[in-house]
């Protein structure tokens, strides 16, 4: 069926594209049975799927990739589509509108994205009037950012803020500080801004009775030596884990003409030209850590046998984001059904 409807979604500008599928997405909860419907369809289940991550124990390993329910309205919906978790966001102390459009822009040759959105969101406390209105019924993962017009040396504030506000409604929170769509937001990344983000957030986290925990998502674009700044700081500091990796400034490897590439300028490119960077960060990451960092792998996964590679890599987690919406919503499904495939095989 997605097929058929993908061309005529992919008739509509990117943005356009994904508020139509919003708006579907929020029309389904009227419709009588429909959740029955659409779980029958695309979900999986199997105890050789269940794991427990930080704590915090998920039905499967694949979950939605912050950028797509940036306000935290349709994690309800999405998580019948088979997904073991959502993430919404990022979400910023006070609404802004973003970048100027067009600002999403589709590469089909490449099954990519680039996006300059700018973080766009209606602020944090939309959010969480959100969480606190619709219980969630699915594991929630809140993924925070400081404001575009606040100045770096005093992000820790706004991380804060957001952190404070939404923490008795997710399930675990990732700092994005590594955004390319934001200027100087990945600068965030260097240690000595890191810690004083980390020492603001861990200092409420000591305060309150349960226990959330926090990662870090770090971009592509970093070298060897600063990941390793960054793996150093989060096994000393009680930082949880890694989500890895943010989407690239990076434009090797296209098949898509140079000049559309031009053409569309700046933004962070997702899709399947990201996989094998993310993998060889996974790969590196869980090495360097002896396995003993939690690891959630997102960037280019399209394919059931990618899925199970960025396990075996030493992830614990995935997310999708781009490959879901190139291949559809029975791509959750596919990829359950294949990583059980290869675990019995290993039986």
């Amino acid at each position: 069926m997605y097929k058929l409807i993908k061309p005529l979604l992919f008739l509509f500008s990117p943005e356009t594209a994904h508020m139509l599928v919003m708006k579907l997405l929020a029309t389904l909860k009227y419709i009588p049975f429909s959740g029955v419907i659409l779980k029958w369809l695309y979900s999986y289940k199997h105890p050789l799927l269940e794991r427990e991550v930080f704590g915090i124990k998920f039905k499967n390993p694949i979950g939605f990739a912050a950028g797509f329910d940036k306000n935290g309205d349709y994690y309800n919906e999405i998580a019948k589509f088979g997904f073991g978790f959502v993430e919404v966001g990022s979400v910023t102390p006070e609404a802004q509108p973003g970048n100027p459009k067009p600002r999403l822009f589709r590469l089909v040759q490449d099954n990519a994205l680039i996006n300059r959105m700018g973080i766009n969101n209606h602020g944090v406390k939309y959010t969480v009037d959100r969480l606190n209105k619709v219980k969630p019924k699915v594991v929630i993962g809140g993924n925070i950012s400081k404001g575009k017009k606040t100045a770096n040396e005093d992000a820790g504030k706004d991380y804060e803020k957001c952190f404070s506000l939404l923490y008795d409604f997710v399930d675990y929170f990732v700092l994005n500080v590594s955004c390319p769509n934001v200027k100087d937001l990945d600068k965030l990344q260097d240690v000595e801004s890191l810690s004083d983000i980390i020492d603001r957030l861990l200092t409420l986290r000591r305060y309150s009775d349960d226990y959330r925990p926090i990662l870090f998502k770090v971009s592509p674009d970093i070298t060897k030596e600063q990941l390793d700044e960054i793996i150093d700081l989060v096994l000393i500091s009680g930082i949880d884990g890694i989500v890895a990796t943010n989407t690239t400034r990076s434009r090797e490897g296209l098949k898509t003409d140079k000049e559309r590439i031009d053409f569309i300028g700046e933004g962070g490119l997702s899709g399947a030209p990201l996989y094998h960077r993310s993998l060889e960060m996974v790969k590196y990451i869980h090495q360097r850590t002896e396995g003993n960092l939690p690891i959630i792998a997102v960037g280019g996964i399209s394919t059931p046998e990618q899925a199970y590679e960025m396990l075996e890599a030493g992830a614990s987690l995935i997310q999708i984001y781009t490959g879901f919406i190139y291949n559809g919503p029975a791509t959750v499904k596919r990829m359950l059904k294949y990583i059980v495939k290869q675990y019995k095989s290993k039986c």
